[in-house]
């Protein structure tokens, strides 16, 4: 409060998101700050996806001070900040479909059994250009390829954009570069507790699109924008301590390998992200190799503290929450159960012939299927409260 006085603050949004992910927020004035600490600021539930209907529609929501962040594209006299807020009915208790809760839960339950999981998110985007009604076209920005260069790479400036763009908000992007399609590119993220990897995400996203906007442009998340093209992932680096050398690192992949097929539903949600299966770096088998991009989990080449595992199925539409939940406790389980690794499959799986890949499980290969191995998992409905299972599988 002290922050919003001193600072000429006028706006104060308060975010939160729906199951799928997709971010709302409601706009105060600096003098309802003190009221929506204690109290919360009520909305109407009933119009967010998976919140309920009109019967009790009435939430609140309560901004967490340690997110607080100023939105550095609002004007510099009457700034704007952003908080994130948890999501509580009238008489208290936690809204079972605030996904930022459920992960909190999971850190918790993580925390309880003696571990910390770090996660380091790597989100891939399309520029495309608007018409001239201002729409989005399916016209990339340029023609570049992996890691070109400018001129070649028209998006280095953007990029640029959106990197400092996120510093003045207190995060920092780790790398950033021109990928493999036309238009296409990546910034990637420093490690960091789950919790603040997710709400990254979560900003991350609302910058690109808002940076490409100012800049004439339109920025697309989805799994597959151009037919033919590479699709856009959301690859996850996860790493647990404590950990004694490698050993509980293998439990988590193990963990995550045993359940991916029941968690698909939730890290890839729509139609389109099966699309993006089997071909361009995007993974179909359950398996997974050391340095290797045609697996479904690889682990890079480090050592020491930036040892980690990346997941490779995610794609940009998954809630980065209920994500990296799943995830932790499929770590859990892999650790508790001390699961076995399943043998190292070092071939490209993109070349491999037929009778190899018969010796491997495939990822679900539609949403449906997805949708039925998550409707039937005890795991996951021990971990997914009812509304959301309900939701993600009709």
């Amino acid at each position: 409060m002290q922050y919003v006085r001193e600072e000429d603050v006028k706006f104060i949004r308060l975010a939160f998101c729906d199951v799928f992910g997709n971010q709302k927020n409601i706009s105060i004035m600096p003098e309802e700050l003190p009221r929506a600490f204690e109290y919360g600021i009520a909305f109407d539930a009933s119009a967010i996806t998976g919140f309920g209907d009109e019967t009790y529609s009435d939430l609140l929501l309560f901004p967490e001070p340690e997110t607080l962040s100023l939105l550095p594209w609002r004007p510099e006299h009457g700034k704007v900040v952003r908080m994130f807020s948890s999501v509580k009915y009238p008489d208290g208790r936690l809204f079972e479909c605030d996904t930022r809760s459920l992960l909190k839960k999971a850190v918790e339950d993580a925390e309880k059994s003696g571990y910390v999981f770090s996660f380091g998110a790597e989100q891939e985007f399309y520029l495309f250009e608007l018409d001239e009604k201002g729409k989005p076209t399916d016209w990339p920005y340029d023609n570049a390829g992996y890691m070109d260069i400018a001129p070649e790479d028209r998006g280095e400036n953007i990029r640029r954009e959106i990197c400092l763009t996120l510093e003045q908000m207190g995060i920092f992007p780790e790398s950033s570069h021109h990928e493999e399609g036309p238009g296409q590119n990546e910034i990637d993220f420093r490690y960091s507790d789950a919790l603040q990897a997710a709400d990254n995400a979560m900003t991350f996203q609302t910058v690109v699109k808002t940076v490409a906007r100012r800049n004439g442009l339109f920025a697309d998340f989805s799994p597959k924008p151009l037919v033919g093209g590479p699709g856009n992932g959301f690859h996850i680096n996860i790493s647990v301590k404590p950990c004694a050398g490698s050993e509980n690192l293998c439990y988590v992949i193990a963990g995550i390998l045993d359940k991916i097929t029941e968690m698909t539903a939730f890290l890839n949600p729509t139609e389109n992200s099966y699309k993006r299966f089997f071909s361009q770096k995007a993974p179909g088998y359950v398996s997974w190799s050391s340095e290797n991009r045609s697996q479904l989990v690889r682990v890079p080449a480090a050592i020491g503290e930036y040892r980690r595992a990346e997941l490779r199925s995610p794609d940009p539409t998954a809630n980065p929450y209920l994500a990296f939940a799943l995830m932790i406790y499929a770590g859990l389980n892999g650790i508790e159960n001390r699961l076995e690794l399943p043998k190292a499959a070092n071939i490209n799986l993109y070349k491999a012939d037929a009778e190899t890949l018969a010796g491997f499980e495939k990822l679900p290969k539609n949403l449906s299927e997805a949708r039925a191995a998550a409707a039937g998992s005890d795991f996951i409905k021990n971990h997914i409260p009812a509304a959301i299972l309900d939701i993600y599988c009709k």
